[in-house]
């Protein structure tokens, strides 16, 4: 086979690899943005994508969007980073799965000339992309965490704590939710770029979710076999959240556990209107894809570079406590997705 039959060999089978991840793009022509989500499912990213396409429509940009299979699959993202660049995409926003593997394949795009920009979750080292822009995901726990210990306070109930994460990877938007959530409520979290190494006897256990519901309510049975008078759930997003309550309502314990959360979808904030999710911190990936396309563009047109923008993050309860700043579902509604 020729080296230019072998060539357009390669390309056809990157095509079909993105097929095969969910490759979607917006109509139009101009400047290609990648833009690679954990998953396709989570309303989260379904909101980014819708992002990205809406400022890809207002300036005259094309979006190929491409997804994991579940969170936690690098190899599709690896996948599509490499379609990416054979398609003489401009600049890639990622929010990765893994946020130190894929550093490598960043590495590259980067070197064949592509904008990087990481949403939502920072890339280890976060220099490795171009800039970030995402939520302050340690405020966001901090916040919640802030809340809960007021709440705990007033009340004069001793917590016992499960905190529901997201995989074993460890990855940054993992781990500063969860060290942000135990130092608002108060505690020691020692290493505060490593989850897991806490001493506080509040402390019942961690389990992993996947970020949805399933591995929610599963996570959250393990944790109360482990002691059934868990008081306060932590959990990484909404998802998690719901099928953790779905897992204590067949215990019966729905009513004497606090969940806290992160997300701000619509789902998450009529749970907490209802009463299902005590707290939520709310943050706009809409805004987080919409930012990333016109930068792509920017820089597609002058070479310019951005720098790490905060997209914002706001503590949604109906249960407002004293000393910690936040809004009603009412406001949270207005402002939600999914």
């Amino acid at each position: 086979m020729s080296r230019r039959a072998f060539g357009l060999t390669a390309v056809a089978v990157l095509a079909l690899v993105a097929a095969a991840c969910g490759n979607g793009g917006s109509s139009g022509g101009g400047t290609l943005v990648g833009l690679v989500t954990k998953t396709d499912t989570n309303p989260f990213f379904v909101k980014m994508k819708e992002g990205a396409q809406q400022a890809a429509s207002s300036s005259g940009a094309t979006v190929q969007s491409f997804a994991g299979k579940q969170d936690g699959d690098n190899q599709t993202q690896v996948d599509a980073i490499e379609n990416l660049i054979a398609s003489g995409a401009k600049g890639i926003l990622i929010t990765p799965s893994d946020s130190k593997a894929i550093v490598p394949s960043v590495d590259k795009a980067r070197a064949a000339g592509l904008l990087v920009i990481a949403l939502d979750t920072q890339l280890e080292p976060a220099s490795a992309a171009d800039a970030t822009f995402a939520t302050d995901n340690f405020k966001a726990g901090l916040l919640i965490g802030a809340w809960a210990k007021a709440k705990f306070a007033t009340s004069g109930k001793q917590a016992k704590i499960a905190l529901l994460d997201l995989n074993p990877n460890q990855v940054s938007v993992d781990v500063q939710r969860d060290q942000g959530f135990l130092q608002g409520f108060g505690v020691d979290v020692k290493d505060k770029n490593r989850i897991g190494d806490e001493s506080d006897p509040r402390i019942v256990g961690h389990d992993v979710t996947n970020g949805d519901p399933s591995g929610g309510r599963t996570a959250m049975e393990n944790l109360l076999q482990k002691d059934p008078g868990v008081s306060l759930v932590y959990t990484i997003n909404e998802p998690a959240a719901a099928g953790a309550y779905e897992a204590l309502k067949a215990a019966g314990k729905e009513k004497d556990v606090v969940i806290v959360s992160v997300d701000g979808g619509c789902p998450g904030v009529n749970n907490v209107k209802a009463g299902v999710i005590g707290a939520t911190s709310q943050q706009y990936p809409l805004k987080m894809a919409q930012l990333g396309v016109e930068a792509v563009s920017k820089f597609a047109k002058d070479g310019s570079k951005p720098k790490d923008t905060d997209t914002g993050v706001t503590l949604i309860t109906d249960q407002p406590a004293a000393g910690v700043e936040s809004k009603d579902s009412a406001f949270g509604l207005q402002n939600c997705w999914g």
